[in-house]
């Protein structure tokens, strides 16, 4: 057993501010006990999109070291939720119009465990106006990806892959039994679909669910505007954390036995037929 915390920001176009806020939130959830610590998508930065392939870093760039020394320092699994990472060309050039948005996870020894980039984009018209398309500026990736961790063995998404149970299928079918979800879900989704979905992905596969998340405004104009609500969920579908709203933390214990007693209770992969 071990305690897991989310952290929820609001990241804007400050990068250093974005950066620095990250950082004492993780300190604080350190400090607490959380052995685990996950922050949201967009970690660095938050605004509109075209900004995202100017700021790519490599995915050694000086972002990810700097949380990577962090993890090392406090001595916690920390999963940056995403930043944008520079995306090479096959003639080995570099991407200038596209990035990949890649989830870092690192050990307490502040190695690289695992990285993610996210596979399915948000290119979509919200009701209410607002206009989306991730696949502008992000590069897709093509992997599913389960990191064996001393704490379990940790299965890598990124927020509009919650729509996509195949995906976590995928993802229990190579051992996972943890899913982190760090998101940036719209304020307009959010409310109707955020607690659902994330409560489906736990209940079909057994796992425990992280999903910390953005919240607030991100944009001078009020476009973009983020739902919150981070939450830590157990494999039977229930919410033992909820950040609710504002910048901070929701903290759980995550005890690999509730899911091992869930799946044995009922055991839906051995009664699977497709």
């Amino acid at each position: 057993m071990f305690l897991a915390a989310c952290v929820q920001l609001r990241c804007t176009t400050d990068v250093q501010r974005n950066l620095d806020t990250a950082e004492h939130q993780i300190r604080r959830a350190a400090r607490l006990g959380a052995a685990f610590v996950a922050t949201p998508e967009n970690t660095g930065f938050l605004g509109p999109q075209f900004h995202k392939v100017e700021l790519a870093e490599g995915i050694d760039g000086p972002i990810a070291r700097r949380f990577a020394a962090l993890a090392d320092e406090l001595g916690i699994h920390l999963l940056i939720g995403s930043l944008a990472e520079r995306r090479i060309l096959p003639g080995g050039e570099i991407d200038k119009a596209r990035c990949h948005n890649t989830s870092l996870l690192f050990g307490p020894d502040g190695g690289r465990i695992a990285a993610y980039r996210k596979m399915h984009l948000f290119d979509v018209d919200v009701p209410g106006g607002l206009t989306i398309r991730e696949s502008d500026t992000i590069a897709p990736g093509d992997e599913v990806v389960v990191a064996e961790t001393a704490l379990g063995r940790i299965g890598m998404s990124i927020c509009y892959d919650l729509r996509f149970p195949e995906l976590y299928r995928a993802m229990v079918e190579q051992g996972a039994d943890i899913l982190c979800v760090p998101s940036a879900f719209t304020l307009t989704t959010g409310k109707d679909h955020w607690h659902t979905l994330l409560r489906a992905r736990a209940i079909e596969t057994e796992c425990h669910v992280l999903a910390p998340a953005q919240w607030g405004t991100h944009d001078a104009g009020g476009k973009r505007r983020s739902y919150g609500h981070s939450l830590i969920v157990d494999p039977w579908g229930v919410v033992l954390a909820d950040r609710g709203h504002g910048e901070g933390l929701c903290l759980a214990e995550i005890d690999p036995e509730r899911t091992a007693a869930v799946r044995r209770s009922i055991p839906v992969r051995d009664h699977r037929r497709l």
